[in-house]
């Protein structure tokens, strides 16, 4: 007989104990006035400034109806401000659900935006290809006019070349060469359209960065999202008196700006809870430490340096080169909902493909069949059989045994598979960036991250685990305790030691400042290289570049010239709630092999280890010296 379907008791050794924790925050407290709301793949959290929280099946159909019912599970009606993270500019990225776009570009470029790089997606794989343009070559127009790299009119602008906008096109993006340092020719480009009655966005409005060809994906992925998300996001605003949206920044923007602005969204959930274990990592005395995030369909990590998160000038986001503002998310398809098989050569593989919420994993009795990662840690006692989860109940362990089964696999082999797999992801965002993860925790949230923290913890000798209070909802606590916020950027060509750089910082900062109204405070940054470098370094002064580049390059040139290539402005106001202060009930510790069940998350502490009450509500992992 195979493993598949014994318990921990089964197996020789002592059935764990479960410790149950109550709901968190108080139910009779006043009415709630503020709820950060994550929709995610599989379940949609909510969090009220109280503590209190609700999950919800996510309802991919659309997406504000779980939003609906949440709120009214939470029992906070129509609430003064709603904070929201939203998957659905993501899913419709990657599913390929957006709008007809057509493309204007230069004379002869209209092929920028296949030709791409010359990079591969797999070095070594003949037959991988590059996923299709979001455009068709045959709405892929070209406008005679040229600027020069400084923005100097090589040619005229000439709109009777421009021809006819196909009939069946839902938006058009526009996207000239250098119109990030001059955008002359798209706005007059882009001002005739607008007179036919399409909506337009313009490279000029999105990514104002050097680099044609992500600029241009930049500019056709927002005019391909923009559609579908302004309806969704518009018909949010009903819910609260105020709606916010979660950027990839890691800051809220208004929900009339974020529909116009779809791009920015892809990664707004994951960055709620980075923003929130941060917090709560530095408050338990890791300011260094990595977050990481699995929920139902992915796991998100990323790394954490002195209480901040690693921003990112842009991300890739479903094969597509994103130059957005963003935190430095590193996303993998590994979560609770993750199917196992076994593929054609015999082999156990985990994910990238999920159950997702309809139907689920098998055991949650919703009509799933195929065994997945949640199913797995049931089968091993990690999950206690008789625990009531929320809008689900009480799991079925025999559905998970026979989905195992069926499939030819062992619950133990799943779980050490997708084990493999996120510990790839946390070496990409520590050891592959030249950071020792020995020196960092691991801030384990989501409704499966808890489950296989430790292992991961062991597997790169990390020295604590902290789950934070809330940890199965905190990318919607992260969205409640979101600050205000507005990030820009603008491509510079200018002498670095010159006096117009200054004045160009404060002159980015002046405009983010506006459009946060005007309050706050505000960083701008420098993306600096060598010359005849072609990547760059995000620093605060031309004197840091050269630190920075020691550190992460191992050398460094001061005698070198240095190329300041964009300029980045940041403008924000302070939240009226941090993470470590909402309240929270006290939470029991307990020395491995032990099942701590939350009503949001389990978490799993095996032999070796055992579990402390921290700051803010916080279990504080750590290992006993004993033998796992």
């Amino acid at each position: 007989m195979d493993d598949v379907g014994r318990s921990a008791g089964d197996r020789g050794g002592p059935v764990p104990e479960a410790i149950a924790c109550p709901l968190m925050g108080d139910q009779t407290a006043k009415p709630i006035t503020r709820v950060g709301a994550d929709t995610g793949g599989t379940f949609t959290d909510l969090v009220g400034e109280d503590g209190s929280i609700t999950k919800v099946l996510s309802t991919p159909d659309d997406p504000g109806r779980a939003v609906r019912e949440g709120l009214d599970g939470l029992g906070a009606g129509s609430p003064r401000l709603l904070a929201h993270g939203t998957t659905v500019a993501t899913n419709a990225l990657l599913e390929r659900r957006g709008a007809v776009v057509t493309l204007i570009t230069n004379e002869g470029f209209g092929d920028l935006i296949e030709i791409a790089r010359q990079d591969r997606p797999s070095l070594y794989d003949p037959d991988v290809d590059r996923p299709a343009p979001l455009v068709d070559r045959d709405h892929r127009l070209e406008v005679r006019g040229r600027l020069d790299h400084r923005g100097r009119e090589l040619i005229p602008l000439d709109l009777s070349t421009l021809g006819d906008i196909p009939a069946d096109t839902e938006a058009v993006a526009v996207c000239l060469l250098h119109a990030d340092v001059d955008p002359v020719h798209e706005q007059t480009v882009a001002g005739e359209i607008r007179s036919r009655g399409f909506d337009v966005t313009c490279s000029h409005e999105v990514s104002p960065e050097f680099r044609e060809y992500e600029r241009t994906v930049t500019t056709v992925a927002n005019a391909y999202l923009r559609p579908a998300c302004r309806e969704y996001l518009r018909n949010l605003s009903g819910l609260a008196d105020e709606v916010l949206v979660m950027t990839s920044a890691g800051g809220l923007t208004e929900v009339g700006e974020a529909s116009e602005l779809p791009v920015s969204l892809l990664l707004s959930g994951p960055a709620g809870g980075v923003r929130a274990a941060a917090a709560i990592a530095a408050a338990n005395g890791h300011p260094d430490a990595i977050s990481f995030d699995m929920g139902g369909t992915s796991t998100d990590v990323c790394l954490i340096r002195g209480g901040l998160p690693e921003p990112a000038a842009g991300r890739e986001v479903g094969g597509f080169p994103i130059r957005m503002p963003s935190f430095d998310i590193h996303t993998i398809g590994a979560g609770g909902g993750s199917v196992a098989a076994i593929d054609a050569g015999g082999a156990l593989t985990v994910g990238p493909r999920s159950a997702g919420a309809v139907p689920g994993p098998a055991c949650y009795g919703r009509g799933g069949t195929l065994p997945t990662v949640t199913d797995a840690n049931l089968v091993a006692g990690r999950i206690p059989a008789d625990v009531e989860f929320p809008s689900l109940g009480r799991l079925d362990l025999a559905a998970a045994t026979d989905a195992l089964g069926r499939a030819g696999v062992t619950a133990e082999g799943v779980l050490a598979v997708v084990d493999v797999n996120m510990e790839a992801a946390l070496r990409a965002v520590s050891v592959e960036r030249g950071v020792d993860p020995r020196g960092l925790a691991l801030v384990a949230f989501g409704g499966a991250g808890p489950l296989h923290a430790c292992a991961l913890a062991d597997a790169l000798d990390m020295p604590a685990v902290i789950i934070p209070a809330r940890a199965g909802v905190l990318s919607a606590v992260g969205l409640l305790c979101a600050p205000p916020q507005r990030d820009l950027v603008r491509s510079w060509v200018g002498d670095p030691g010159g006096p117009e750089l200054g004045a160009a910082r404060e002159e980015l900062a002046a405009t983010a400042l506006a459009r946060l109204g005007g309050e706050g405070r505000v960083e701008t940054l420098l993306d600096c290289r060598y010359g005849g470098q072609s990547h760059e370094i995000t620093v605060g002064s031309l004197e840091e570049f050269h630190r920075q580049h020691e550190m992460r390059n191992g050398y460094s040139r001061p005698d070198w010239p240095v190329e300041v290539v964009a300029i980045r402005a940041r403008a924000h106001r302070r939240s009226p709630l941090r993470p470590d202060e909402l309240p929270a009930t006290d939470r029991r510790g307990g020395t491995g092999p032990t099942v701590i069940s939350e009503p949001d998350c389990t978490i799993w502490v095996p032999r070796g280890w055992r579990a402390r009450p921290g700051e803010a509500g916080a279990l504080v992992l750590e290992r006993t010296g004993e033998g796992s």
